[in-house]
Formats: structure tokens, C-alpha cells, sequence
């Protein structure tokens, strides 16, 4: 069974759209959605094995892509991407800044090479990928971006690093919108919450455990997937949200909304599960 996309066969046909650590996770199922609407994916990540891995499940379901190794910290290695993507394919309608992670911790506890690790990863390297797309392609043709931070209201505990980069990462949207609207260029954002994903199992068991705890505080009572994710990024880039810049779409249950409340399990509240290769993260198999 394909791609179950929630948006109309072929929108994105002949269009190229980049989306940065594309061999898990969210970006796995971003690249495989936007694939099954027509766009060509260049599937960008640091492990070349994790991407051919994906560029495979693409190909094997009919759709076209293509895999780039790079650290996105690195201004070398991402110009060397957009200029071979460019030469390759002509052109690069879309940008999914998604890479990005972190690991549980208190802030005292942070070194500083881990803190700014994290906001290299998070915050850095989306800019660096926004700021080489936009020079080299969409300043003269126009375009869209959709950068990830996440779903916080002023702090992130547990995550001090992570939250200081995904804010930094907000006001480069905010900013980005507004310098480049002449170009044609939108730049939004996405801020998940607690997504169920491989990312899950990257976490500490005293990680594992903050995410469990914090499930009360969802009104909706589940974790997000990360199909309901994609949907979000892929109305972004499509020409539905062309009025559409400098905005943030909050995609957590409702979590930030009811801050420290915490609600009855229920079980109202139906997933939409379009991604038909998904992997339940280990620690909520049990």
C-alpha cells in the first residue's frame, strides 16, 4: 500500500525539495509523502546508509529521490550539496529543515561544547542550508521553507540546550519571512510536541521516563505520529498556504495550550496514520 497523503495526487510534480536528516523519523516520512505527490527528495543526512536506505523505500514505491551525506554544521559540505542538487535536478523549490537533536539533561549539568553541539545541530545548520538555498536559487525564483523547532511556551526543562537553539530557530523564521517575502519566498515553521518516532529511542532511560510522565498534560491523551507531522510541513510548502509567512503550526495535542494541567486518559482523539512504513519507538512497545 502507497503513501496515504491527505492532499491531491501530483502537487508537487516536477519540483525538488530538500529535506535535511531524511534517513529517520519525521524526515523519513516527509520524504516519503512528498514523494508520493511527485516531488523529486534530496534526502540530506550525516550517515550515507541511513539515506540510501530510505532512497530505496522511495524508489521502490515509484517515487524519485536522491541521497546527500553532509554535515549540515559545515558551510563546505551543505554548498557542495546545494550546488550539486542544482546541477542535478536545476532547480530546489523547497527546503524541510528537520535535522536536529538533543539528549536529556539538567542545565548545570551541560558542558559547553554539549550545549553548543545541540544549537549547531538545531540551529546552525538550519541556517547555514536557508541561508545557501536562498543565494543560490530561490532569491531569483522564489520558493518555500519549513524550518522545525518545537513545541514550547518560553522553555523547554530537561532540554535547555534544544529550547534556546528551537527559539534562536523561530526568530530566524520570523526574520527570514520578512527579508525575503520580495523573492517569493515563504518561510514558515512547525513545532511538534511529543511525537511518537525512532527519536524516542535516542533518549536516556531517565529521558524515556520525562517523556512518559509528561502524557497527562496532553488534552488529546496520545502522542503525536509522524504522518500528522508531515501533513503539516507538506500544506506549508504547497501552494494552499501561499498567504502563509512568518507563521508557526503548534502540532502537540494541545499541550502548550493547557500548560500545567493534566487531564484523564481518554481515548477520543483518532491518529491519523498516513505513513505505510512506520516504526513504533521501542520504549512504547511495552
Amino acid at each position: 500500500m502507497p503513501y496515504q497523503s491527505a492532499f491531491r495526487p501530483a502537487m508537487f510534480a516536477g519540483k525538488t525539495v530538500i529535506v535535511t536528516g531524511g534517513g529517520s523519523g519525521i524526515g523519513r516520512c516527509t520524504a516519503h509523502e512528498l514523494a508520493s505527490l511527485g516531488a523529486h527528495v534530496a534526502l540530506v543526512g550525516r550517515k550515507a546508509e541511513k539515506l540510501d536506505a530510505v532512497r530505496r523505500e522511495i524508489l521502490a514505491d515509484g517515487g524519485k529521490a536522491s541521497a546527500h551525506a553532509c554535515d549540515i554544521r559545515k558551510d563546505e559540505e551543505v554548498i557542495r550539496v546545494v550546488e550539486n542538487l542544482l546541477h542535478d535536478q536545476g532547480r530546489i523549490d523547497g527546503l524541510v529543515n528537520n535535522a536536529g537533536g538533543q539528549y536529556y539533561g539538567e542545565m548545570k549539568d551541560f558542558t559547553t561544547d554539549g550545549f553548543e553541539a545541540v544549537v549547531r545541530t538545531n540551529l546552525t545548520g538550519g541556517f547555514i542550508f536557508m541561508r545557501e538555498v536562498y543565494k543560490r536559487w530561490m532569491a531569483h525564483h522564489g520558493g518555500a521553507i519549513v524550518n522545525m523547532v518545537a513545541a514550547i511556551s518560553g522553555s523547554l526543562p530537561g532540554y535547555a540546550h534544544s529550547g534556546a537553539a528551537r527559539c534562536g530557530m523561530m526568530s530566524l523564521t520570523e526574520t527570514a519571512a520578512c527579508e525575503w517575502a520580495a523573492s517569493g519566498v515563504r518561510v514558515n515553521a512547525v513545532a511538534p510536541g511529543l511525537v511518537a518516532s525512532s527519536g524516542f529511542d535516542q533518549y536516556s532511560e531517565a529521558g524515556a521516563a520525562a517523556i512518559r510522565a509528561k502524557l497527562g498534560g496532553i488534552p488529546l491523551q496520545r502522542y503525536g505520529n509522524v504522518a500528522e507531522v508531515s501533513a503539516a510541513i507538506v500544506f506549508l510548502l504547497s501552494p494552499a498556504a501561499a498567504f502563509i509567512s512568518g507563521a508557526c503550526l503548534r502540532i502537540d495535542g494541545a499541550a502548550a495550550t493547557a500548560r500545567a494541567c493534566t487531564f484523564a486518559p481518554h481515548h477520543k482523539s483518532e491518529p491519523y496514520d498516513g505513513f505505510h512504513l512506520p516504526s513504533l519507538p521501542s520504549m512504547l512497545r511495552e
